[in-house]
């Protein structure tokens, strides 16, 4: 397949969402670098959110967010580790409250307009952070699969954690997300399935995003 470049006048905004450990990081990761596009993953942020409120424990969580969002430096943020058990599972539950997510929906929708080309990956980034966007990915994966696919990650830092204490974390972590009452988990109808239960090696599913990305810059652009 001919891999089409985008030129410095070009716009592409992709949105990619998905449950935990459904591979959407990855793709969107990968993807971005192909196409020369900004990436940003809202879960990281979230997380960080969740890591400075752990940290410092603010009398007023939105103003101190406000502050710190807007100094942010996203290199800092891509190097830092997030992804302990206590952040983790305290970052599901701030994810639930409102004005948190207004105070990160504000940087995200800021970041889409800063740069004509991007991608961000979440879990409403098609339904509520760019709507509009050209293109919509929706990861999904069986949760046998991505247990193993987390297990793996989480492994590294950690020797003594189960795979059934993480399939049960995935469990939880994925029912937060559908059920909750502010901008929950959801398929947006114009997006494109990526099942990664089914293309579990990294090159079926590039060549399957590709695809698309390739037939959106044609249609907009042509060859």
């Amino acid at each position: 397949m001919e891999n089409l470049k985008l030129k410095k006048h070009h716009k592409l905004v992709i949105a990619a969402d998905g449950s935990a450990a459904s591979g959407k990081t990855t793709g969107a990761k990968k993807i971005s670098k192909k196409y020369g596009l900004k990436f940003l993953s809202s879960g990281l942020l979230y997380r960080f959110a969740s890591y400075l409120i752990l940290k410092h424990k603010p009398k007023n969580k939105i103003a101190f967010l406000k502050k710190k969002f807007r100094k942010l430096n996203l290199k800092k943020l891509n190097s830092m580790n997030l992804h302990s058990t206590k952040i983790s599972e305290h970052t599901s539950i701030i994810a639930k409250e409102k004005k948190i997510r207004l105070v990160l929906k504000s940087f995200q929708k800021n970041f889409s307009k800063k740069f004509n080309k991007t991608c961000i990956e979440g879990r409403d980034i098609g339904t509520v952070i760019l709507p509009k966007a050209d293109i919509k990915f929706f990861f999904k994966c069986d949760l046998d699969t991505a247990a193993k696919r987390r297990f793996k990650e989480l492994r590294k830092k950690n020797k003594k954690i189960k795979l059934q204490a993480v399939k049960k974390q995935l469990q939880i972590r994925n029912f937060r997300d559908v059920s909750r009452k502010n901008s929950p988990l959801l398929k947006s109808h114009d997006a494109v399935i990526v099942d990664t239960g089914k293309l579990r090696k990294i090159p079926q599913m590039m060549k399957k995003m590709s695809e698309v990305v390739e037939r959106k810059i044609k249609s907009k652009y042509g060859s």
